[in-house]
């Protein structure tokens, strides 16, 4: 099964890049990048789960009532993508729930940083993807986790996909900056050997970050956003469909292990 999800959050990311960006505008990226992602789901009828923070889905509740019409799941991302405390956990949960009218049984940290996992469960979530069991230089060094799913204080972890032996990444950094032909590859090979993928993106790589003076990013963050990366999704989402992958969200995913 392939686990397509999006991390739908408020668009603070050029805060570390030493930029300004009003929370008007964090929102309005962040809903432009969502709907292109949802009319580019629907087109292929495929169903995602959509890691929100409360933040977002308070100022976006249109989008968060689509999500769940169109067979998508909802799950909690906190309630702000810079800020934590462990009471977010619940909070962000209820605040979800009632927008949503749906059950909220996943959590993904902002950033895949680490949470307690005895918080998690407290708060009722059955399941957590907040590790990328990967090294990242000034982000995290995860090479001594488990590469699949485990379960951890009565919490279901299912960490992002990467490649098996050298565990290179298959997040959103990957997926601009590989090639196509081998970014299919390499998830090939890792699902044949998992049988399954879980693979994350967020609403902003689908909108235009080429502005340096705005953004700050380094080209690795804006190879292939805006239009490529709708188009370069719409090829892969294509290639698997004709390789016989079937999609799912996390709660399907879970009936199955």
């Amino acid at each position: 099964m392939v686990l397509l999800s999006f991390d739908i959050e408020e668009f603070d990311m050029p805060f570390e890049y030493g930029k300004n960006i009003d929370f008007d505008d964090q929102i309005k990226i962040s809903k432009a990048g969502t709907i292109i992602i949802l009319d580019l789901l629907k087109k292929h009828s495929v169903s995602a789960t959509f890691f929100c923070t409360a933040t977002f889905a308070k100022n976006a509740p249109d989008l968060i009532e689509r999500m769940i019409i169109e067979n998508h799941e909802v799950a909690s991302h906190g309630y702000y993508h810079s800020d934590f405390e462990v009471a977010h956990l619940v909070e962000s949960k209820r605040v979800l729930e009632d927008i949503s009218h749906s059950n909220v049984i996943g959590f993904r940290m902002a950033r895949m940083m680490p949470v307690d996992e005895h918080e998690v469960s407290k708060a009722g979530y059955i399941y957590n993807t907040s590790i990328n069991p990967t090294f990242l230089p000034g982000r995290y060094n995860n090479f001594s986790l488990p590469r699949t799913f485990f379960k951890q204080k009565g919490v279901i972890q299912i960490p992002a996909s990467v490649t098996p032996l050298i565990r290179i990444p298959l997040f959103w950094l990957a997926f601009h900056n590989f090639p196509l032909f081998i970014y299919k590859q390499l998830c090939k090979w890792t699902y044949n050997r998992d049988n399954y993928l879980n693979l994350y993106f967020h609403p902003w790589e689908f909108t235009d970050l080429d502005n340096k003076q705005r953004f700050g990013f380094p080209l690795y963050v804006t190879k292939n956003c805006g239009t490529q990366m709708h188009d370069r999704m719409d090829i892969f989402i294509k290639w698997l469909k004709l390789n016989c992958y079937t999609f799912g969200t996390f709660k399907d995913f879970l009936k199955t292990i």
